[in-house]
């Protein structure tokens, strides 16, 4: 069964916070080298990832309409200029600056469960790449995987689960219909939102008709 979605929005900022500091002190563990890592988001490194996240501190409903309007309208050219601000930062300057921005409840539009989704998500695209863990909590994780696996616009994970049953092994939740793929909740967060490495830890008579959608 899903778990019953976050009722309120001070519940999900108190659950994104906590995200981003489970994300902070993996952080802490790296080092200087590790910021390097090819991450699991493609193109990007470890510290692109870090900058990336924030810069989604940083963003108020005004700031990201001009900076976006900026870019053309373009999601990567807007996502490139952000990280490029940070370029000359050294890794525990990223730290510091993290740490600082991540109580923020600041944020551009649209709902709230996105910077769940993306301090659970780019928190396991570091994380994984440096082979570390995260510990999220399985509310976090539940409400992320029922997010992931609706939203269309930038993750598609609607299109790449649409059809199927996931099940966590890990947690009780379970959605969709159709061949089940189960395993790790965070796995499958993550291959419904585009990383192949998650497959790996993957099964189910549903799991050939995802690989083919990433």
């Amino acid at each position: 069964m899903a778990t019953s979605p976050v009722a309120s929005t001070t519940e999900l900022w108190t659950m994104i916070h906590e995200q981003r500091q489970k994300v902070s002190d993996m952080l802490a563990t790296l080092s200087d080298a590790e910021w390097e890592t090819p991450s699991l988001c493609a193109g990007w490194r470890v510290r692109d990832v870090v900058a990336h996240m924030v810069e989604t501190h940083l963003q108020t409903p005004g700031r990201f309409m001009g900076q976006f309007a900026a870019s053309g309208f373009r999601f990567r050219s807007f996502a490139d200029k952000g990280i490029a601000r940070h370029a000359s930062q050294s890794p525990a300057e990223l730290l510091a600056q993290y740490r600082d921005t991540a109580p923020r409840t600041t944020a551009p539009p649209g709902p709230k469960i996105t910077w769940l989704g993306e301090a659970l998500i780019h928190g396991e695209d570091v994380a994984r790449a440096t082979g570390r863990s995260l510990g999220t909590s399985p509310a976090a994780l539940a409400a992320v995987a029922g997010f992931a696996r609706t939203t269309t616009p930038l993750l598609h994970g609607k299109q790449r689960s649409a059809g199927l049953r996931l099940r966590a092994t890990d947690i009780d939740w379970s959605a969709g219909e159709g061949p089940e793929v189960s395993g790790p909740a965070a796995s499958l967060i993550l291959a419904v939102t585009g990383r192949k490495p998650a497959l790996a830890d993957l099964s189910g008579e549903g799991l050939e008709t995802l690989r083919s959608r990433l």
